[in-house]
């Protein structure tokens, strides 16, 4: 059979599927099945449009199923799945399944990862540029769900935010400021959907919240991928030293109030997102439920 170039989703339609506002929860994948469902219905009921759900534990199309069986409304995206992990056949044909079977709520963010993680991480722009090619080229023997399932890169740098910009229908960045959402914005142009994560700190203690922060950017502050971002931003060493400056931490991680919280995430409206999907930090156990529901009424009401 012939391989076709697919019929590319209605951009104001998966802006519209994304909505304004919604949350990206990592720690919902080190939970068992029936904990994640009720959080899951937690987040749902708060009113959230968009749940982004990893592959950091749980493997990513496992995991959207999940979801989506737990859910009736929200829309679920992967935040991301890794290339690495499955051939870009494989990855069509998952998140077509899943569109199908779930009345078009799925959203397939990608991302080419870390070399930290991946053995034979190699040339990422072109592996990606490649992968994507090969998705474009797929032949389905499948049902295909009602409209086709948009399809989102993880991009941080030009040529990989041109590449969602051309070959997708836009990008998924995450660890990053306004300021590279305003960046995105310009590079990928007017039309491409930008959806940024944003980690926030429920805590007006400037102390405490910092040191949330930190905890959690810990991790990123080792990986090339974004250090080297936050470098062409205007950041310098010292602000990547240390666990990061005051500058940093309070440019990457937005703290205080719900309505300080608020203001950041129309920041980034201002600056180009279509959609920004809000990370809470909590190290309590409680996996960010409680600030969702105190957040939701000046970012969802």
């Amino acid at each position: 059979m012939m391989t076709t170039e697919r019929t590319s989703p209605d951009l104001a339609a998966v802006r519209a599927r994304l909505g304004r506002v919604g949350v990206w929860l990592g720690p919902l994948g080190a939970l068992p099945a029936d904990r994640e469902r009720e959080a899951i219905t937690r987040i749902e009921e708060l009113g959230y449009s968009t749940l982004w759900v990893t592959e950091s534990a749980k493997e990513a199309f496992a995991h959207a199923g999940l979801a989506l069986a737990a859910s009736s409304t929200l829309t679920i995206a992967t935040g991301i799945a890794n290339v690495w992990a499955r051939e870009p056949e494989t990855a069509v044909s998952g998140a077509n399944t899943l569109a199908e079977a779930y009345d078009g709520r799925f959203v397939l963010g990608i991302g080419i990862g870390h070399a930290k993680f991946v053995e034979r991480y190699t040339k990422p722009l072109q592996t990606m540029r490649d992968y994507v090619d090969r998705m474009h080229e797929t032949t389905l023997h499948s049902p295909e769900p009602e409209s086709p399932v948009p399809w989102l890169i993880a991009a941080l740098g030009p040529k990989m935010l041109e590449l969602a910009g051309t070959r997708t229908q836009g990008s998924h960045p995450y660890f990053v400021p306004v300021e590279h959402t305003a960046r995105a914005r310009e590079l990928l142009g007017e039309h491409p959907v930008l959806a940024p994560e944003v980690a926030v700190v429920l805590d007006p203690d400037a102390s405490t919240a910092r040191a949330t922060a930190r905890r959690y950017m810990a991790l990123y502050l080792r990986l090339p991928n974004y250090t080297n971002n936050l470098r062409t931003l205007g950041f310098t060493d010292d602000d990547l030293a240390g666990g990061g400056s005051d500058r940093l931490v309070d440019a990457i991680v937005p703290w205080g109030s719900a309505e300080s919280i608020r203001r950041r995430v129309e920041e980034h409206f201002a600056a180009g997102a279509d959609h920004v999907c809000i990370q809470p930090l909590d190290y309590s156990g409680a996996v960010g439920i409680p600030a969702l529901a105190e957040l939701a009424p000046v970012l969802v009401g």
